[in-house]
């Protein structure tokens, strides 16, 4: 029968040998790079994460921006605290009025699009921001008010080495998801609105 000394010599030996191999894979990533961050899929959480990340680049001295597609007219906890709090360490601009069954315009919709994506390449170019987030730019894109293969391409060729780029939205195109380095997809186990729930403050925005 073993004792609790026996147990926690044995738990010891086995995070002795975990830690060994973890070093062992460590000592193999010795490269940096800004990565290009995909967060997709029907569950809640890809823009909370994105700012979740803003906000750590900027409590690491880290400058960031964030083009804001289509949920624009929105009034968002995060634009507020960002735009009332953190000005100067982060750029925020919106290029979207609405979700596209409230505006109701596709010509207008693709005209903010595009305004946005020059905006978001201006941003980007831009190697003081080292993290540039494109909210709901997959919806302007599975919506093609922009073009895919140039978005990609410019990803691809033009990001400076060292800036961190993340796009959120639902449907990412498989383009996209080939060319992003860090590619999440939330899934959708169980949200309150299909109980009559409406999006509540400091949740859902």
């Amino acid at each position: 029968m073993s004792t609790d000394a026996d147990i926690a010599a044995r738990h010891t030996e086995k995070m002795k040998k975990i830690k060994a191999a973890r070093d062992r894979l460590m000592a193999t990533k010795t490269e940096e790079k800004g990565l290009i961050m995909v967060h997709t899929g029907p569950g809640k959480g890809k823009s909370s994460s994105g700012f979740g990340m803003i906000m750590r680049c900027i409590s690491h001295g880290m400058p960031t921006a964030v083009v804001q597609f289509i949920k624009g007219a929105w009034a968002t906890g995060e634009r507020e605290f960002l735009e009332t709090h953190f000005k100067d360490d982060c750029k925020f601009f919106v290029s979207g009025e609405g979700f596209t069954w409230e505006t109701q315009d596709r010509d207008r919709d693709i005209a903010k699009a595009q305004a946005g994506w020059e905006k978001a390449k201006e941003l980007i170019r831009d190697e003081t921001n080292r993290f540039v987030l494109l909210d709901e730019i997959n919806i302007a894109l599975r919506n093609d008010y922009l073009d895919i293969d140039e978005v990609v391409e410019f990803l691809l060729e033009e990001k400076p080495m060292m800036t961190h780029v993340c796009l959120t939205g639902r449907n990412a195109k498989p383009e996209l998801i080939e060319a992003a380095d860090l590619v999440t997809e939330m899934t959708l186990v169980k949200h309150p609105f299909r109980d009559g729930i409406k999006a509540q403050k400091g949740v859902e925005f």
